[in-house]
This record gives C-alpha cells, structure tokens and sequence, in this order.
C-alpha cells in the first residue's frame, strides 16, 4: 500500500519593500534580514559623489556606492570579508578614495554584461539575503530647483546650496525603472520609504517613472521611515509633516499609512555636535499628523555614537509587528 505523509503547506513569509539610499537604510535592513520576511530593496541611482561619482563617470555605469552599502547590510559573510569590501584605499594613482566593493561591482558588470546583472551576480557571491535592485538600469542625475529659482545640478552637490528645496527632477525625464522593482511593488504586503536624505537619498527612486504609480496603485501598508535629525541644505526646519508634505507634493497623492518616529531622549552633548552642523531634531508634529488619518508609531530607536543612528532591532521589531497585523486584518 502506498503510504505517503500529506505535505504540510509552507507559510508565505510576509513581503517587504524597501525604498531610499544611505546609511540609515543599510543600517534599518541589518535589523530587517533577521526577521522572517521576504526583502526587496530598490536603490537610488543618482550620486554622483566620491568613489562612485568617478567610477561613473569613467566606466559608465550606475553609480555601485548605494547599492554596495545595502548588499553589505543584506550579506551573509564573514566579518573580515565584511571589513574587506569596506576598504577604501588612502592612497595610489586612480585608486585613492574608491572603495573595494565598488571596484568588485563595477568589475562584476563588466563580467556579467550590464549592471543589473552585476548586481545580481555579486548578491549570490555574497549570499544576500533578499534582492536588492536599482531603481533604474542607468544613472540619473538628480536636480534641484531652489526657492529663488536657481537650479542645481548634482546630488552631491544639492545640500552645499544651502538654501531651501522647491522641488527635484531628475534627467533623463523618462528613465524606465527595472520591471522587477515594479512587480515587487505590486505584490508586496508593506512599503518602507527612508530613512535617508529625503531629497537626495529618496526622492530620485519616487521619481522614477512608473515606481510612484505603482506605489500609489498598491494597496500594501506604506510606513515613513523619519529621519531623527533634520539635514543641512536639505530639510532645515522639517517637521515630520514636511517629509510627508515634500513626498505628496512629487508623487502627486498622499502616501502614508503610518510614521515611525523616534522620541528617545537626545544627549545635550550630541544635540550641540548636530546644532555645530546646522542639524537639529525633526519635530513630530502628532496632533497634525493624526488630523489626516496617519497612524505615528513612536519609540526610542536611537542609538547614540559619535553620530546618530537608529536602533536596527528595535526598528525592525516594530515594522514585523505592523506587517504582521496589517496581513491579518486583511485576511
């Protein structure tokens, strides 16, 4: 007689969409990899600073700085092999300033034909865990018209104008996003925008034609990841309503089930280091927020170094938890 074991049916991990650039996002995904969620991160193409503004420019590529920061975050290898592709050389002709693991992507786009490819490719080198896509197959350059109508041209160089943001563009216009990002938008269980600068870190994936459509379009969970600190030439004086405001403003429709926003205390010692840069806290401007129907998730997801940075376990405690009960309610 045929006896067989009936197949226990495998649960669908919830599926997670990640948008911006930085640092703060490759610090919240080193929190998120250990949960049991299905990741997707889509990744700004538009700086054009440092080592990936030269490899830019003289391989024509996507700039790889962004992206290797969150392969790095979503990597599962060994700490010296860590430390290795985080190496960035102090000296040498055409090698000063570039770091290894933006050789190793540019190396590995020229291997595998296109850097969409390469990206792939070096995700399985370094066992990623996820997918981590541009948001375009080419470089964008990011604009930015000023309140006194000046245009500045350049990531990089956006925040040193100083000066307040009306609005950002990016040439060319009509770049097509990958068809990937798309999709993982359209099947995805909850939206992560930020944390990350917001005009230069965020605001070029959302204007990627087709990636805000689709993300107005989906009926996932959307949350707003907030910076903890305002940003000099970017968002001086922002509250956590302004972040919102600037996103509507650029999509063209409100976005936002929910703010994560940090109301840890702040060392005076810090907060003066910050104020010495023209950085002070983001104020979240509650009672405004819960006017337009925005749910704020607040807690103490700080950690205090040298600089600020935010609190990867707690952060991600936080957004599975409202993954998990945005699924259920559904269901």
């Amino acid at each position: 007689m045929d006896v067989r074991t009936p197949s226990i049916p495998t649960r669908r991990l919830p599926k997670v969409v990640v948008i911006g650039g930085g640092t703060g996002l490759s610090v919240m995904l080193r929190g998120l990899k250990e949960k049991p969620l299905d990741l997707t991160a889509i990744v700004t193409v538009a700086d054009d600073g440092g080592s990936s503004g030269v490899l830019r420019q003289e391989l024509h590529i996507p700039p790889p700085g962004d992206i290797r920061n969150v392969l790095m975050a979503l990597a599962n290898v060994e700490p010296l092999l860590s430390r290795l592709l985080r190496y960035r050389f102090p000296a040498g002709s055409g090698l000063a300033g570039h770091s290894l693991g933006n050789l190793m992507l540019a190396a590995m786009t020229d291997i595998a034909g296109d850097f969409v490819s390469g990206v792939r490719e070096l995700s399985q080198v370094l066992a990623v865990r996820g997918r981590v896509l541009p948001a375009a197959a080419q470089g964008t350059v990011l604009k930015a018209v000023m309140e006194d109508g000046s245009i500045v041209v350049g990531e990089s160089q956006i925040p040193k104008a100083r000066g307040r943001i009306r609005r950002v563009m990016i040439e060319p216009p009509g770049v097509e996003p990958l068809p990937e990002a798309v999709e993982a938008i359209r099947e995805a269980d909850c939206i992560l925008i930020g944390p990350g600068s917001l005009y230069t870190s965020i605001m070029p994936n959302l204007l990627v034609k087709g990636l805000a459509e689709a993300i107005v379009a989906s009926d996932a969970m959307k949350l707003f990841i907030c910076n903890v600190m305002t940003q000099p030439g970017e968002t001086d004086g922002y509250t956590v309503s302004d972040h919102l405001d600037a996103i509507e403003a650029h999509v063209g429709a409100p976005l936002f089930h929910g703010v994560i926003v940090n109301n840890g205390e702040i060392p005076p010692d810090v907060l003066s280091k910050y104020a010495e840069e023209g950085a002070s806290v983001v104020v979240c401007d509650e009672e405004e927020l819960r006017r337009r129907g925005i749910r704020v998730i607040a807690d103490r997801l700080i950690k205090v170094q040298t600089y600020l940075r935010h609190d990867a376990a707690r952060l991600s405690h936080h957004i599975e938890r409202l993954v998990q009960d945005w699924i259920s309610g559904k269901r």
